[in-house]
């Protein structure tokens, strides 16, 4: 008798057990995750992973190499990106309230083999962005004291290497462990810590909007090449300087200043209400991270002169030219609060990701042991944070900032093909999702090698629209498929826009063609997935974007 095919063992799903207390506040059983966070505590630690490097650095950078002022339109569509990731992260969140973010999100609806792929990816990501943090708070510390300790680590630990740092970064290290035994040993404390230092950074940020205000000029929006000397890159004067071109660029880095937020989505089993605090948690931080990135954005541009900014430390650089020396100094203290939060919320995530693999046997079991006193995974966070403080010491900044972004792009991806395969999944039959009985199995049934379509079934199925009111196995099979041609349609054209970008701007016909041809493609399939029958149970958070959908697809509770 044959055992189970590779392809089921590669995309066998989880089903997810969630229990009453899901919900109550209530610590659960023994060995459970302790239910102590709130509202707050998640959006202070979404706004606290976040709102630090793009605040302190990345408006400056932007402003001054790719977009000038409208750098302000950058962040604004950076931030409609992030938002759209952000419901898919908030309505995946409360559907699943369990720890793992991407990863159980994935393994619920895609399987185990592209689960583990995200899962490394997030543990990849959030080490990465963490020691990329330790290190930048030790830059930043440093240039503060003058380069006083990299001057003396120089000397006690040299390194030669070219892909490395020059000197093993002590001071980064043990931030990074320290933060470690924090998180493992005092998690609603070093939360309350994470509370004030955010409330703080946003104090700071709401200081810098203010006083740029008050010193703002508006010649600065509209500054004539002809008037500036020829040292400086001017480009063409104006708001876009660098044309639209140069905005969409400076949108693509400043996508990076947004990176962090999900992190509230690994919390599924540390909330005392997740199915309503994780939604609202994500999208209060969205909101309050765009908000400070155009305040402080919009004053940077108008206090000085964007080709004028400073890239490493913009908002010290424009008070102390302004002369304002006071402010310069409650900035730079700002900015060490804000990349503290930042590391803490970027550390934080960590050992969920490692818990939730664990649980699922796809590494050690012993990583994911949660303390019955602590009710934290202790040994899988110390880990995390001396694997972390390693990564700080040895690698440059630079070098680790270049290593973060395709994790975050790949979960994003991942968790956003996941709720469009789980949007149009063939309904359990004993359960709706998600279910207030014992057990609740998230199932697709898109990936089972059982259901195989013909030709004729998948033709009738496409082009019958409106035959069926509920998903079915076939439905939820073509939804597949379209889904998969979506994506790889969206990379050819992308590709197509990236090398024959000149051809394009050129207005050639066989470039015209091509990237039309896709775009078409791309917009029937959308078309024909639109018209696929879709879950009408209760869900506790969905975005509606129109009112055209049955009203049997809404819930009393949904946004």
């Amino acid at each position: 008798m044959s055992g189970p095919s590779y392809w089921k063992i590669l995309t066998r799903r989880k089903a997810l057990t969630i229990d009453n207390d899901d919900d109550s506040g209530s610590g659960g059983s023994q060995g459970k995750l302790g239910r102590i966070l709130n509202t707050f505590d998640l959006t202070a630690l979404g706004v606290g992973a976040t709102l630090g490097v793009g605040v302190y650095v990345l408006a400056g950078h932007v402003s001054k190499d790719q977009a000038g002022p409208s750098v302000v339109l950058s962040f604004l569509i950076a931030a409609a990106a992030s938002f759209l990731a952000g419901l898919c992260y908030a309505e995946f969140g409360a559907r699943v309230p369990k720890s793992g973010s991407a990863y159980i999100y994935s393994y619920v609806c895609i399987g185990e083999f592209m689960a583990f792929i995200i899962g490394w990816n997030l543990m990849l990501e959030y080490i990465i962005g963490s020691a990329s943090v330790s290190r930048g708070l030790s830059l930043y510390i440093d240039t503060l004291a003058n380069d006083t300790m990299k001057l003396h680590f120089r000397e006690v630990a040299p390194m030669e290497w070219d892909f490395m740092s020059s000197y093993f970064d002590f001071f980064g290290f043990t931030v990074a462990i320290l933060l470690g035994v924090a998180l493992a040993f005092g998690l609603k404390k070093s939360t309350m810590v994470n509370n004030l230092f955010t409330v703080l950074n946003i104090f700071i940020v709401l200081f810098v909007i203010i006083a740029g205000a008050i010193n703002a000029d508006i010649s600065n929006w509209n500054i004539n090449p002809a008037n500036v000397s020829s040292i400086y890159n001017v480009g063409e004067g104006g708001f876009f300087p660098f044309g639209f071109e140069g905005t969409l660029r400076g949108a693509a880095t400043c996508f990076f200043g947004f990176v962090g937020f999900d992190c509230i989505a690994t919390t599924g089993e540390e909330v005392k209400n997740p199915r309503k605090a994780i939604p609202r948690a994500i999208l209060l931080s969205l909101c309050t991270i765009f908000l400070a990135y155009f305040g402080v954005s919009t004053v940077l541009t108008l206090m000085w002169p964007y080709y004028k900014q400073d890239v490493n430390a913009p908002l010290p650089f424009v008070f102390n030219e302004i002369g304002w020396n006071f402010a310069k100094w409650t900035v730079a203290i700002g900015g060490i609060i804000g990349l503290v939060a930042s590391l803490f919320g970027a550390m934080f995530p960590q050992p969920r990701i490692i818990y939730a693999m664990a649980q699922d046997g796809l590494i050690f079991k012993a990583l994911g042991d949660v303390s019955p006193k602590f009710k934290t995974p202790v040994f899988g966070t110390m880990c995390a944070a001396l694997l972390t403080g390693t990564m700080a010491g040895l690698f440059d900044l630079k070098a680790l900032v270049n290593m973060l972004s395709i994790g975050t792009l790949t979960a994003y991806t991942a968790v956003a093909i996941s709720i469009l395969i789980l949007r149009f999944s063939e309904e359990p039959k004993n359960n709706t999702i998600p279910s207030t009985s014992k057990q609740a199995y998230e199932n697709s049934n898109l990936l089972k090698s059982g259901n195989r379509l013909t030709g004729s079934a998948f033709m009738k199925q496409l082009f019958s629209a409106g035959c069926m009111k509920e998903p079915t196995r076939i439905s939820s099979n073509v939804v597949g498929i379209l889904v998969t041609l979506y994506c790889l349609v969206s990379l050819a054209l992308a590709l197509t826009i990236y090398y024959a970008k000149q051809a394009l701007y050129d207005l050639e016909p066989w470039a015209l063609t091509l990237a039309g041809t896709l775009l078409s493609v791309m917009l029937l399939v959308l078309l024909l997935m639109s018209v696929q029958p879709r879950e009408s149970g209760e869900a506790p958070f969905a975005f509606r974007w129109s009112r055209c959908c049955p009203p049997s697809a809404y819930s009393s509770t949904s946004t």
